[in-house]
């Protein structure tokens, strides 16, 4: 699956100097759309955080990061810091989804719909996998039920084999739910 947001690891440091032959290199871990962004995404950062603009610095590494088992279903922790229309707000949310990355990207949404936070808005603060028994939010808990059961609405009969598939049938089919 094609994820519209992808994490991205981007190591980085001050240039060198007489001064400072050795500067401290700093890692990060971000989600962007694209590597171009995810590095535009790091020197914002690093020149909030550590005094290293662009232009006087250089990025040593760029790494996108995947999953390990992307077939199995996780729970999702993400704190989240985001400007709103009234000021700025620290929040936790709770996800369920193969990958980090949906889990993002579910975040992303949601925060578009419910809070009206554009995505330059946001800043992830910290992800995390989450254990079931630590799980807080209820619309994430209600699937830890072991014997949970979804209902078929409607039952539809298949044909046993690509052979016995018909584009128009004899009779029409039965709707009914058995």
């Amino acid at each position: 699956m094609q994820f519209l947001y992808r994490q991205f690891q981007i190591v980085g440091r001050h240039v060198p100097t007489e001064k400072d032959p050795n500067p401290q290199i700093y890692r990060m871990k971000m989600w962007a759309r694209d590597e171009v962004k995810a590095k535009s995404k790091f020197w914002y950062f690093l020149r909030k955080l550590r005094r290293v603009k662009k232009a006087n610095g250089q990025i040593l590494a760029v790494n996108e990061i995947f999953e390990k088992n992307p077939t199995t279903i996780k729970n999702y922790g993400i704190w989240v810091r985001y400007n709103s229309r009234t000021g700025v707000h620290n929040a936790y949310k709770e996800y369920r989804d193969t990958t980090l990355n949906g889990a993002v990207e579910q975040m992303y949404q949601e925060m578009g719909s419910r809070h009206r936070a554009r995505h330059s808005a946001i800043s992830i603060i910290k992800t995390a996998t989450v254990k079931a028994a630590d799980c807080k939010r209820p619309n994430i808990t209600q699937f830890h039920d072991s014997k949970i059961s979804f209902p078929v609405p409607r039952r539809m009969v298949r044909p046993s084999s690509r052979v016995y598939k018909t584009t128009y049938k004899a009779s029409r089919p039965s709707a009914a739910c058995y």
